[in-house]
């Protein structure tokens, strides 16, 4: 079984914190409705929506609870970077806009140049630039 699009959800605290954050970072706004607790956002060409929904909001939908990012890691999402200058440029960004710079630019143990950042409700990106992949 096939599906024609996929997307995520996330929980946040704050609806317009996290817009703030994620159009200082230059990503494209998809929608956002202050009444009804929502942003959203399209990621990369091929336009990976994520969408923000105050915490309580999406746990009554869900019929349960969120987890929280303090403990662990939920999901790390992974964005490709097209030099090493541009994977700087993510971690210069991520305080100035609200984020926690979880690990600074370096070359992995897989040779890959990486750093990874946290949006103000932690949850977790990491930067890739894979030169043997692109």
């Amino acid at each position: 079984m096939e599906t024609s699009m996929i997307w995520g959800n996330l929980a946040v605290q704050d609806i317009k914190r996290t817009k703030s954050f994620y159009e200082q970072l230059g990503f494209k706004i998809n929608g956002y409705d202050e009444l009804a607790n929502l942003v959203s956002f399209k990621f990369g060409d091929n336009q990976f929506i994520i969408n923000f929904f105050n915490a309580d909001r999406l746990a009554a939908s869900m019929n349960g609870h969120v987890s929280s990012n303090e403990d662990g890691n939920e999901v790390i999402f992974s964005l490709a970077a097209e030099s090493k200058a541009e994977v700087d440029q993510w971690a210069e960004l991520a305080e100035p806009a609200g984020g926690t710079l979880q690990m600074r630019p370096k070359v992995d143990e897989n040779g890959f140049y990486v750093c990874v950042f946290a949006d103000p409700d932690g949850h977790k990106f990491n930067v890739v630039r894979m030169d043997e992949y692109i």
